[in-house]
């Protein structure tokens, strides 16, 4: 059966293709796996995989093989993928060395499966500091760690792009920040083991993404209108309208973190997304005008003009300068490609 995101990883391999060499006859580690970005990561390295000959393996840490089985089939069954059970925080190391390590759990769209803050907070700090020492047992090079924007706190109104060397945080006294606390001692963590330890660490501060494998159940508001267009329902704004994100396309992010993997500084954060502004009602109006249904967009509460609009948008400079990283796919492609995909494999990925 032909790969409905053939195009999507053939575009990927012709912008990594010079990179892969470093990975042949290797073997990978990846935390996060059968998730959102994991998805991604594993078709990007199996079809690099095959059609390089690499003779590579990539190791996917999990607790349900058979759910992710059900979910992904073709990926659960390559000969490239080997499975490790266990938790993020506990799971007994294998004795095998590998030469990546990809820590990509605990995406800020299944959070919600945790109950409490600080529970999110335990499971990342623990998680982290738990594959750093599998990094040393099995003498790693190079680790990726996938950390958010969130970083960052709430982006100041006046700032239209918020560059790696801010130095804002999020509210030590918001006992909701857990996410976004746990990102942070997480990139502490990893730049001291590093200075420790010697081996490489990557760090990918991520914002906002759209493509195949998002949940359509999850809290982000690109779901829920994607949802809401393969339902032929309208489309509902909880807020205003106005808050400012921007979003990037997951087959850009898999180019994007296989090469701050390869080649990026050590200890050196790049922001990863879109600097293409978009408001959440021009997002839903878009969406909208994808699909063709004539939806209804609505809008629940009106804009106080005394407030000040909402922004999670990163400056990618440094990403640009740095590794000649940028978005080669518009939003409006992106969620193109996003409902053809949902459309094909008649997935909602709950």
């Amino acid at each position: 059966m032909i790969n409905p995101l053939a195009s999507d990883l053939d575009h990927i391999l012709s912008h990594t293709y010079d990179l892969w060499e470093e990975v042949r006859e290797k073997q990978v580690f990846i935390t996060g796996g059968t998730g959102f970005f994991g998805c991604w990561l594993l078709e990007s390295f199996i079809w690099a995989n095959d059609k390089l000959e690499l003779n590579s393996t990539i190791h996917v840490l999990t607790r349900n093989i058979q759910a992710f089985t059900n979910k992904a089939p073709h990926l659960a069954s390559h000969p490239a993928i080997k499975f490790h059970f266990g938790d993020v925080t506990s799971f007994e190391f294998p004795d095998i060395k590998f030469s990546h390590v990809i820590h990509a759990a605990t995406e800020v769209n299944v959070i919600s499966n945790c109950n409490t803050s600080l529970e999110v907070f335990n499971t990342i700090t623990e998680g982290t500091k738990h594959i750093l020492d599998l990094a040393i047992q099995c003498e790693t090079n190079k680790l990726l760690l996938t950390s958010s924007g969130a970083v960052y706190g709430k982006q100041p109104s006046q700032i239209n792009y918020i560059l790696e060397d801010y130095q804002g945080s999020p509210d030590l006294m918001d006992f909701k920040s857990g996410y976004a606390q746990g990102k942070r001692v997480s990139e502490f963590l990893c730049n001291s083991y590093a200075n420790k330890h010697g081996f490489e660490v990557k760090i990918a501060r991520c914002f906002a993404f759209i493509g195949a494998y998002l949940s359509l159940d999850s809290h982000l508001a690109i779901a829920s209108f994607i949802k809401a267009g393969l339902n032929e329902s309208d489309i509902n704004i909880q807020g205003d309208g106005t808050t400012c994100r921007s979003y990037l396309y997951m087959a850009d992010l898999a180019i994007w973190l296989w090469t701050i993997l390869f080649k990026g500084e050590n200890c050196y954060p790049y922001n990863v997304g879109s600097d293409k502004v978009i408001t959440i009602a021009e997002l839903a109006n878009l969406v909208s005008k994808v699909f063709g249904h004539n939806q209804l967009v609505t809008i629940a509460k009106e804009h106080d003009p005394n407030q000040p609009i909402e922004r999670y948008v990163p400056s990618i400079q440094r990403a640009f300068d740095s590794l000649n990283l940028k978005p080669t796919i518009s939003i409006e492609e992106a969620i193109m490609h996003s409902i053809n995909w949902y459309s094909h494999t008649g997935a909602r990925y709950v």
